[in-house]
């Protein structure tokens, strides 16, 4: 005689969609105390696979990341990251890697756990892979503004340009993306990054896509080092360091050109006679007359000034006429197509003589009150 089945041995069929998900629940919570317990009471081998089981659900669900974010799991992670055993930190690292991925809740809790010391000793370990899985974690961590402060003030940079000088491919993108969050840190806005940083991200820059985020990012940096006198030189003085920069003028995103000609604005503030030619030399106007178009408010602010450094005020030289007016003509028709094109350069000719006059005027007024004679003392 058959018998119906008891009801623990199967699902049953009239639970409530809310009930299944309380079981869900239930079992995702057992298998958290489960892995808990395995990191705080296992052997080394047992901690191990722990963290390996850990990254895997990590990995997989953005749920069971939420569901890790418990001091029983993230403290252990964090305690066996200065292991002697290298198996031992690459589990802990790769682990804590993903359960900070898109999750800010555990980019906090794992720089509160105190990660962001036993990462900045592995960024000075011996070992590439760690090094570099170190790099990735501080990018990752980096990314909350909460964690930022932090990281700038554990001596992250230095060690991160190491690895943006000498890393791999992966690393030194890394590294950039790293810093560039760092760069951003309200408490930090004054961030020295070594004249050592400038060969890496002009290099990075060159090869990049001029429109990418990286090409944002390390476009960013580069302006950040141009505001010195060692950094200016140091991005003068690279192999097509300034052809780089008028490259990303030209074709770069807005925030990637904004970034681009606020280093050669730097460049050129700080000595005139030195740089104005070398950024001639490299096809500069082209580029910076479209900006003034089509920038963002602050890209037109610095190409017009810039601009104006370029001009050569000691001789009355002039480009020919029929010479600017092929180059605004392009300009235009690339900015409005060639059907707006005679309108629009029109518009941009009369703008520059505005603007050329208004420059002279000024210029006139120096001179006049510079002519006054002072009255004399009584």
């Amino acid at each position: 005689m058959c018998q119906n089945p008891s009801p623990s041995s199967s699902p049953n069929p009239n639970a409530s969609p809310s009930e299944e998900e309380q079981s869900r629940d239930v079992k995702k919570q057992a298998q958290v105390q489960e892995l808990a317990r395995r990191l705080a009471d296992g052997d080394a081998a047992a901690r191990v696979q722990a963290a390996r089981d850990i990254r895997k659900l990590a990995r997989a669900s953005a749920k069971a990341r939420s569901a890790f974010a418990v001091a029983a799991v993230v403290q252990p992670l964090v305690s066996m990251l200065p292991s002697p055993d290298p198996e031992a930190r690459e589990s802990a690292l790769l682990a804590l890697l993903n359960l900070a991925v898109r999750n800010e809740r555990n980019k906090d809790k794992i720089v509160k756990s105190g990660a962001v010391p036993h990462l900045i000793e592995l960024l000075r370990s011996e070992n590439s892979s760690l090094r570099e899985l170190a790099t990735a974690a501080v990018l990752t961590l980096s990314a909350s503004p909460s964690n930022k402060p932090t990281i700038t003030s554990s001596g992250a940079v230095p060690l991160l340009v190491q690895i943006l000088i000498s890393g791999s491919i992966q690393g030194k993108v890394d590294a950039v993306t790293a810093l560039y969050n760092l760069s951003t840190c309200k408490e930090s806005l004054n961030l020295a990054l070594p004249v050592e940083a400038v060969k890496p991200l002009l290099t990075l820059l060159k090869d990049s896509k001029k429109y990418s985020k990286f090409a944002e990012k390390a476009a960013a940096l580069l302006e950040i080092i141009s505001k010195t006198g060692e950094g200016a030189s140091s991005i003068s003085e690279f192999d097509e360091g300034i052809l780089t920069l008028v490259e990303t003028i030209e074709e770069g995103s807005l925030l990637s050109t904004e970034y681009a000609v606020g280093v050669l604005l730097s460049l050129c503030r700080s000595c005139w006679v030195k740089y104005r030619e070398l950024i001639l030399n490299e096809g500069a106007i082209p580029g910076l007359l479209l900006l003034t178009v089509e920038g963002t408010d602050k890209a037109q602010r610095r190409a017009r000034e810039l601009l104006d450094l370029l001009r050569d005020n000691s001789r009355p030289k002039r480009v020919a006429s029929e010479n600017l007016e092929t180059i605004v003509y392009d300009i235009a028709t690339r900015v409005d197509g060639p059907v707006k094109a005679a309108e629009t350069a029109k518009r941009l000719l009369q703008d520059m003589v505005k603007r050329n006059m208004e420059l002279s005027m000024t210029r006139l007024q120096h001179r006049a009150a510079s002519c006054t004679p002072k009255a004399p003392m009584t």
